[in-house]
């Protein structure tokens, strides 16, 4: 488990990725379950070819976010995709109306 902050940042910039077996120790979790949320369609892999999957840095918080809404909610993964799909229509919904207060 990373528990160094400048690791974090190390890992979840623009340049950094991830393979499946890293993704997974990083998060604790088994392979199946970054292969379910991509079939999910909640991690997207940098490769389309799962023998080569990368995923991008980002995709570190997305996972522990997904185990947090499955261990303190009971959330499913479809329900996980939903709720990630919701808080990005709602972040974008108040970009666009922090654009308009501000008359850009």
């Amino acid at each position: 488990m990373i528990d160094s902050e400048s690791q974090y940042g190390m890992l979840l910039d623009g340049e950094s990725s991830f393979t499946l077996g890293e993704l997974s120790r990083c998060c604790g979790v088994h392979a199946e379950f970054i292969i379910e949320m991509v079939e999910e369609g909640i991690l997207n892999p940098l490769d389309r070819d799962p023998g080569c999957w990368r995923f991008p840095g980002p995709s570190l918080l997305l996972v522990n976010s997904a185990l947090r809404l499955q261990r303190d909610l009971g959330v499913n993964l479809a329900g996980i995709a939903l709720a990630f799909e919701l808080m990005d229509e709602i972040r974008r919904l108040r970009l666009r109306l922090q654009r308009l207060d501000t008359g850009d």
